[in-house]
């Protein structure tokens, strides 16, 4: 068994069995891949992948987890690259974080920015995605970082470790009715079409929580990943906007009227997450500290040590987490 044959079978997976492509991505040829794949199984004495003709079609139940193990492993590899260069050239590296617009967008760039300065060597990049597509590049390890707030279920294989709490705004066009009202209550919110965010992203839930739980249904009549497209079409007159408080800037947005809705909607928290195994680096340690102060080198390594997120979540319940 050999550390590539391991590659290549994790390769083809993410390429979707396609395995000109995964050669392609390799720089090797598809032929040399097929055989190292035969060679592989020949020695487990088990199929990795079902096959129709020379195409690959499925990966069979024992497949699941080799594949599955084979991650593992080549995240271990890499681990070991990381202590390696974490004792030869502590200051360069890459850093990859998945996460979603509003996060990229309000949340992340002051950190960021003294992160690009602090550590100039050090290759930053970052994806944006789906719950499911950010769960999915950490847990295939292209990605170190997730953070996130939705869709929690999905990263019970990492460390997720609790930033921050924050909560929504109404946002209207000043001529609006709203706009002059006080006390608004949810029952106010269900008469009026709402733009908002689109199921399983920043707090989406919540939303839909609030109106169930008051015995309504919401009149949702427009969706968006993108906080900056909702105002878009607030402005235009569609509906009521439900957006992160975060994401209203005093300057930009000063020709709509920001309700804090805090009083509707129960609070988020937003999460910072990684594989389970990761080796981290000095690096990696200061910008979690950056984005969240209360994320020390010693608190989280503390959390690290805990076998399950849920206590995890106990740990930190004690804690005053900043509100943005």
């Amino acid at each position: 068994m050999k550390l590539q044959q391991i590659r290549y079978i994790v390769e083809i997976v993410d390429h979707n069995l396609n395995v000109s492509s995964t050669a392609e991505s390799l720089y090797t040829s598809q032929p040399g891949i097929s055989k190292q794949v035969r060679l592989l199984e020949d020695e487990l004495g088990v199929q990795i992948f079902e096959r129709s003709g020379k195409h690959l079609t499925k990966v069979t139940p024992a497949g699941v987890d080799i594949v599955r193990i084979s991650r593992d492993i080549l995240s271990r590899v890499e681990s070991i690259k990381a202590v390696a260069g974490e004792h030869t050239h502590p200051e360069i590296g890459t850093l990859n974080i998945a996460t979603t617009h509003t996060q990229a967008r309000y949340a992340l760039p002051h950190v960021i920015k003294y992160f690009t300065a602090r550590y100039p060597k050090v290759s930053l990049h970052m994806h944006q995605g789906t719950p499911s597509q950010i769960a999915d590049a950490v847990g295939n390890g292209t990605t170190d970082f997730a953070i996130a707030t939705e869709a929690l279920h999905l990263y019970q294989d990492m460390i997720m470790l609790p930033c921050y709490h924050w909560n929504r705004s109404i946002v209207v066009r000043t001529d609006h009715p709203l706009a002059k009202k006080a006390d608004i209550t949810i029952h106010d919110l269900a008469a009026y079409s709402l733009v908002t965010y689109v199921f399983g992203f920043t707090g989406r839930s919540e939303l839909d929580s609030a109106f169930n739980r008051s015995g309504l249904t919401p009149r949702i009549v427009f969706t968006a990943t993108d906080a900056d497209v909702i105002k878009t079409y607030v402005r235009l007159g569609i509906g009521v906007g439900v957006i992160a408080s975060m994401a209203m800037d005093p300057e930009v947005d000063s020709d709509l009227v920001e309700i804090d809705a805090s009083h509707i909607f129960e609070a988020s928290t937003t999460n910072i997450g990684f594989k389970k195994g990761t080796f981290l680096r000095a690096y990696m340690y200061d910008f979690m500290e950056r984005f969240a102060p209360h994320l020390t080198r010693e608190t989280v390594d503390q959390a690290v040590a805990l076998k399950t997120n849920e206590e995890i979540e106990v740990m930190f319940a004690s804690m005053d987490l900043p509100v943005r």
